[in-house]
């Protein structure tokens, strides 16, 4: 994440956006997996992206690997969860970076949001499809 969003996100707000990594937030994270269709890609013996959805068809998080960026994983995660979790609108809260790709693959921008953390504000999109 700290390298594929560097060109639309200064270091501070990787950061803030990142927060800290506690067993608090790691159980919330689990916590919140747990209840979403959630999906991993995998290259071999190697997690290279993983994608979740709630039953509502919020599209919660998408994250490929650096390394692996364009390769169609993102869209084979997207499509997948969306098989799977049928519903008539799908939205998501897109990043600058993932702007685009959620584009391509149907979405449209509804709003601009700014999200403060940790004091720093980040601007994402949220989409629907």
């Amino acid at each position: 994440m700290t390298r594929v969003n560097c060109r639309d996100y200064s270091p501070e707000q990787i950061a803030a956006w990142l927060g800290p990594v506690t067993d608090d937030v790691r159980a919330n994270w689990q916590a919140s997996l747990l209840k979403h269709q959630t999906y991993l890609a995998w290259q071999g013996n190697t997690v290279v992206g993983f994608a979740d959805m709630a039953a509502t068809g919020y599209l919660d998080r998408l994250y490929v690997s650096t390394d692996h960026q364009g390769e169609g994983i993102a869209t084979k995660l997207v499509t997948t969860l969306m098989q799977a979790v049928p519903v008539a609108v799908y939205t998501t809260d897109a990043s600058i970076t993932a702007w685009p790709f959620f584009e391509a693959q149907g979405f449209h921008v509804t709003k601009q949001n700014v999200v403060v953390r940790n004091e720093i504000p980040l601007i994402n999109f949220t989409m629907k499809k």
